[in-house]
């Protein structure tokens, strides 16, 4: 952890919520992504919203190709990058454009004066430049020349002037690290490692931060200057990580728990890709990825793989989960372990590929042909990945079914301080594989029955090779117990019963409710509502109303305390970013008046908006 000791001429705040905004090529991912690891170690607790265009590289200065970050650091513990952007950093007019309307009144604009010139005003769809007018006069408006400014710096280090203006965004960064007293260090060696033997461009970069930094410095914004204390925080090491990242570490942490090596089978698909990314770093784990030629080859080779005695794992989002919905049915029937996980995105079809939505629910319930029953899972936040890719393992590998892992898009890139566990805390996850024959034929002679169950309905693995264990595989229904071919109805509609029991008798924890103990309204959410649903019910719950909220990880089966819980509540909000896929579930199974509260925006839920529905039904 960097030195967190502030400057003298910095005035404290409990928290500041910081959104840069540019062009897709003006480099905004990485000053905020370096913005948030600078926070990091200075001890803050923080949460990211990266926003990225959906065009490769929409046309520059336009309104469709701006790219955003937005970061909420704080001195306590925080569940969401913020409601709204104490702070907006504009570096063209189309940002400005855009995202204008997010900053807080009162709040503090930044902008790059150098971009406001007619044409890109025009692009923009500006009449005329808004720096010159009193439309901006509701915000504190600080203008920086930061493309003539790092040109300036940089024509001296033997830099092109085009290849210079690449780095204004350092100086970008640099004046707000000034204004929020960052760290300088961990941003000066990440520029050497990242960038270690272009010398030209590791001047430049660090020229430009460093004159943003003094920009800061002269352009009299002394009364801008403040400091975010650290957080108090647990001791133990941390990193910065994004749900991608803690994915990838959790299913190759299951691998070591499991004593199996992992296997990857995907086909690159936004927002899910980065986790074949991150795997195939760790081929020291015993984990083997495999980039597929399409979605159908991905699954096949990770099911083939799970036959084969890996823990086998297929990533993707709601377009994939589509075109695998039949190897995964298959994987039903054979009773084979396999993790699928979904990150979700804007749908249906193509739909909105780099923005947010959870509308995947009722596909993995119900998205395959005949009864086909499978647990989900689902994970809340970015860090919250890593516990549930094991929780997903643990389950395909202790009772031998496919699983689907629901992440999204805004957990997958969104980060958040995660303090590594101790190894010695982690659940081993136990697998057998049959060696030996388990039944006698009517001759007296033993022989090897691959639907022979135990008492949780769970039948034996044989891998192949293991002598003597031979038995058929394959989609056409089995004979239960033997394995054998049947085209029994009665035969099939006892393996329907047993594979829809085998599945609900899956033992997973009891929900917990948070907030106050008598509450009216219960506010019911699941995945990546999480930390807004929590913002908002604390909200509530400091101020004295009585309401309360349930969170779930486990989506089928539902845990077994759940309809118990709520009928306690008079009311039942259920927010989600689809339709109403968990509200129909729940009003289904346990006949509850859920009212579904949806956002297909493409943006997260907020704090305030779930503290605003909540009051509403408490106002009712």
């Amino acid at each position: 952890m960097t030195d967190t000791a502030a400057p003298p001429d910095a005035l404290p705040v409990d928290k500041v919520i910081v959104r840069f905004a540019g062009d897709s090529g003006d480099g905004m991912q990485l000053t905020g992504d370096r913005f948030t690891s600078a926070s990091a170690l200075f001890g803050n607790d923080l949460a990211t919203l990266p926003e990225y265009p959906a065009e490769i590289r929409a046309p520059a200065g336009t309104l469709a190709g701006v790219s955003a970050f937005q970061v909420q650091i704080s001195d306590h513990d925080i569940m969401t990058p913020g409601d709204a952007p104490d702070v907006l950093v504009a570096m063209n007019p189309a940002a400005l454009k855009s995202d204008l309307h997010m900053l807080v009144p009162g709040g503090t604009l930044i902008v790059n004066a150098d971009a406001f010139e007619e044409r890109n005003l025009a692009k923009a769809g500006y009449e005329q430049n808004p720096l010159e007018g009193s439309d901006l006069d509701a915000y504190r408006l600080i203008t920086a020349p930061m493309t003539s400014l790092t040109k300036e710096v940089c024509k001296d280090l033997g830099v092109k002037p085009r290849d210079a203006e690449r780095s204004k965004n350092f100086f970008a960064l640099g004046l707000v690290s000034w204004m929020y007293s960052r760290p300088t260090e961990p941003t000066m060696e990440w520029i050497d490692a990242k960038f270690a033997g272009r010398d030209l461009i590791i001047a430049a970069n660090k020229a430009a931060y460093n004159a943003g930094h003094a920009f800061g410095e002269t352009a009299e914004l002394g009364h801008q200057r403040v400091v975010v204390p650290a957080a108090p925080q647990q001791p133990g090491t941390y990193t910065n990580i994004n749900g991608n990242t803690a994915l990838a570490w959790g299913l190759v942490a299951a691998g070591e728990l499991s004593g199996l090596p992992v296997f990857l089978g995907s086909y690159p698909i936004t927002p899910a890709t980065d986790i074949l990314h991150e795997l195939s770093k760790h081929k020291s784990f015993g984990v083997t990825t495999f980039q597929a030629e399409d979605e159908i080859a991905a699954v096949g080779s990770a099911l083939g793989a799970s036959y084969g005695g890996y823990l086998g794992v297929t990533t993707t989002s709601g377009p994939g989960v589509a075109l695998k919905s039949e190897t995964i049915s298959l994987a039903v029937s054979l009773e084979l372990p396999l993790v699928i996980v979904d990150i979700q995105r804007g749908g249906p079809s193509t739909g909105l590929p780099t923005k947010t939505e959870a509308a995947d629910l009722l596909m993995a319930m119900y998205g395959r042909h005949g009864e086909a029953p499978l647990p989900i899972v689902a994970s809340r936040t970015p860090a919250d990945c890593f516990d549930v890719a094991i929780e997903a393992a643990r389950i395909a590998l202790t009772y031998n079914t496919p699983v689907i892992l629901l992440s999204d898009g805004y957990l997958a890139n969104g980060s958040e301080p995660w303090r590594l566990p101790e190894v010695d805390s982690l659940t081993p996850i136990p697998v057998e594989f049959a060696t030996e024959f388990n039944h006698t034929d009517a001759d007296g002679e033993p022989e090897f029955w691959p639907f022979l169950r135990d008492e949780n309905l769970v039948r034996p693995l044989a891998l192949p090779g293991t002598p003597n264990l031979m038995h058929r595989i394959g989609g056409i229904e089995k004979q239960d117990g033997s394995g054998n071919v049947s085209y029994s109805t009665e035969n099939h509609a006892h393996m329907v019963a047993v594979r829809s029991e085998r599945i609900a008798a899956i033992e997973v924890p009891d929900v917990e409710v948070v907030g106050h103990p008598e509450a009216d309204v219960l506010v019911l959410g699941w995945g990546s509502t999480w930390g807004a649903i929590t913002g908002g019910v604390r909200r509530l719950t400091n101020a004295g109303y009585k309401v309360a909220q349930v969170h779930l990880t486990h989506l089928n089966p539902f845990p077994k305390n759940l309809g118990e819980v709520l009928a306690r509540h008079k009311k039942v909000l259920v927010p989600e970013m689809n339709l109403g896929h968990l509200a129909r579930m729940v009003r289904a199974e346990y006949l509850v008046d859920a009212q579904a509260i949806g956002k297909v925006t493409g943006q997260p839920f907020t704090a305030g908006e779930i503290e605003q529905v909540a009051l509403g039904a408490l106002d009712d």
